[in-house]
This record gives structure tokens, C-alpha cells and sequence, in this order.
């Protein structure tokens, strides 16, 4: 009796544990579709972004038609290393220089969302400027989204096509700014080794590792904890797309990093939560840093709301470390 008892138990257990499994089989399985799925059909047109920046950054209107009606945004396509065909829309500056502004967009949108600073660098600044559409978004290929993550290695590539554009007889001296996911890909890339074109970086409300950004959205939008679902999602993610949550860490790379660094984030942001802004900012300690907290600014707002001091701080910030002399890495 005592025996077949036991059995019953130990079977019973069993049963849990296998639908325990199946549950977070099907929840991770989910979640990754959820948030890292993108396909072509969902993926919003050119000239939906364009009216959106008109509505929100009106200012920018006049010469985002005058760009647009005189054929000046022109659009690139390469094959990165992996194979997959990308694309980018690019700018050359009013006037004749090498100073280049490369732009990384966020989740879910595509280069023209990052009109709007494009022309904080094009007509107020008179930068060149080049805007790539991500892995799996706008007009490049790919089958997920990536957080930023191998995205670093599609920016470098696109900083040495945006080299090979607007290059006049010597190198171009680069900016790489990104917002949201883009400044997490900043981020990203400024722990690796750069070549000298590139000389500072502006990150805008960028997440500190990807885990935490997931974590975070996990418990606003399903108030769940991170454990467990948080680990077998990373697992099923590293199995299909060979990148864990655990290794896309920002503030490692930001650790790492030499090379100037604005950091820039609205004081009321909840998407990528403002409290990421301090331990990205204190895990700098190489090289030169900025902040700049836009107040009363929700995520990826700050040039809407604040967009003169917000082109001033970049400008200053820039135009200081592009005319200065620097460690490289």
C-alpha cells in the first residue's frame, strides 16, 4: 500500500512537472513571437513615419518636403557579412564637408522615424547624414528583431558605407546617434573597437541590457516577475537565433567604452524606465561623458519637447569631441 502510495505521488509529480514545462514552453515560445516578431506586413510605410514626425516636430516640416520634393533623401541597399540585404536612406549636407551623422531608429520603426534628428544633423548642424533600417525593419531583410544587439555590428558596417558616400578625399569624422533600441545599439557597439571615423556616440533613452528592458516589460504589461519566464525565453531566443538576453548586455559595452558619450533620457520615461539612466551612466569610466535629463519627457520625447535645448546639448557635445583630440579605440 505504502509503496503504491509512493508511486502515485512520484507519478503525480511528474505530471506537474511536465505541464509546468509545457507552460513555460508555450509562454516562451510567446513571448519571443511577441516581442521579437516583425514580419513585412505588420511593418509601417515610409510616409507613415514622415507624417508622424511632421505631427509631432512640426518645425521640421518645410524642409522635410523640401528634401523630399528635390530627390536629396536617397536610398542605399549593401549585403552585410550574414548575408542579408539592408537598407538605409542617406543625405548629403547642405554644404561640402566630412562631418557625418549616422542615426540607428527604435523598436518597431524604420529610418524615416528618425527624420527629425536627422534634421537636428542635416539642417541645423549641416552634417551629412545616414539613416539605416534595422535588421527585420523598414526595407531590410531579416526574421526577428535583434534589441540592439547584433545590430551593433550592421551599424559599424553601415558607418564604413556612410565613409564611402560622403567621404570628399579624407576620412569622415562620425557621430552615431541612436533613440530607444538605436541607443541600445549605440551602446552596443561603443564597447567594441571602432575605427577612428568614429568619434563619439549620443545614446537617448537606450535600456540597459536587454534582460532588464524585457523584465521590466514583462511586469507592466503581464505583472509577471522575470523568474522563470524571463530564463526560458532566453534559452528558446539563444536556440533560434543564437543570442541569449544574458549576454546583450549595454553596460558591459558601456564599461567597456572609450570614446565620448552623451546619454540622454526623459525623467518620465516608464518604457525604458528613467532609473536605467544613473548605473549606464556611472558604468562609463572611460573617456568622456555627458548627460542631459529632458524633464517632464516620456520615452523617446525629448527632442519633441525640448527640441532647441536638446539641439544644443548635442551640438555642443558633438562639435567639442569632433574637434577635439582623443583616445581612439
Amino acid at each position: 500500500m505504502i509503496k503504491r502510495k509512493k508511486r502515485r505521488f512520484q507519478a503525480s509529480v511528474a505530471i506537474v512537472l511536465i505541464l509546468v514545462a509545457l507552460i513555460l514552453a508555450g509562454a516562451s515560445s510567446y513571448m519571443i513571437d511577441y516581442s521579437l516578431g516583425y514580419p513585412q506586413q505588420e511593418r509601417n510605410s515610409a510616409e507613415h513615419w514622415q507624417d508622424r514626425i511632421k505631427d509631432e516636430c512640426p518645425w521640421t516640416t518645410h524642409w522635410m518636403d523640401s528634401v523630399y520634393q528635390n530627390h536629396c533623401v536617397k536610398d542605399t541597399f549593401v549585403t552585410m557579412p550574414s548575408g542579408y540585404r539592408a537598407h538605409a536612406i542617406y543625405l548629403y549636407a547642405p554644404k561640402r564637408t566630412n562631418r557625418t551623422a549616422v542615426v540607428v531608429h527604435g523598436y518597431k520603426v524604420r529610418a524615416e522615424g528618425m527624420l527629425h534628428i536627422a534634421y537636428l544633423y542635416n539642417h541645423d548642424m549641416g552634417f551629412n547624414v545616414l539613416l539605416p533600417d534595422l535588421y527585420a525593419h523598414g526595407e531590410s531583410e531579416g526574421d526577428h528583431i535583434q534589441m540592439g544587439w547584433n545590430d551593433r555590428w550592421d551599424v559599424l558596417r553601415w558607418s564604413e558605407v556612410a565613409d564611402g558616400i560622403f567621404a570628399d578625399g579624407q576620412s569622415t569624422r562620425q557621430v552615431i546617434h541612436g533613440i530607444s533600441m538605436g541607443a541600445a545599439t549605440v551602446m552596443a557597439l561603443s564597447g567594441e573597437q571602432t575605427p577612428d571615423r568614429v568619434e563619439c556616440f549620443v545614446e537617448d533613452c537606450g535600456y540597459s541590457s536587454v534582460k532588464d528592458e524585457f523584465a521590466a516589460q514583462l511586469k507592466d504589461q503581464f505583472g509577471l516577475p522575470a523568474f522563470p519566464l524571463m530564463t526560458t525565453t532566453s534559452w528558446l531566443c539563444e536556440a533560434r537565433y543564437g543570442w541569449s538576453f544574458d549576454e546583450a548586455r549595454q553596460i558591459d559595452q558601456v564599461r567597456k567604452s572609450v570614446k565620448p558619450m552623451l546619454f540622454i533620457h526623459g525623467d518620465c520615461d516608464d518604457f525604458v524606465p528613467y532609473r536605467m539612466l544613473k548605473p549606464l551612466y556611472e558604468a562609463k569610466t572611460h573617456g568622456r561623458k555627458a548627460i542631459y535629463v529632458a524633464t517632464g519627457s516620456d520615452h523617446a520625447h525629448a527632442y519633441r519637447d525640448h527640441h532647441q535645448e536638446y539641439t544644443q546639448r548635442v551640438r555642443e557635445f558633438v562639435l567639442s569631441n569632433l574637434l577635439s583630440k582623443k583616445v581612439r579605440k
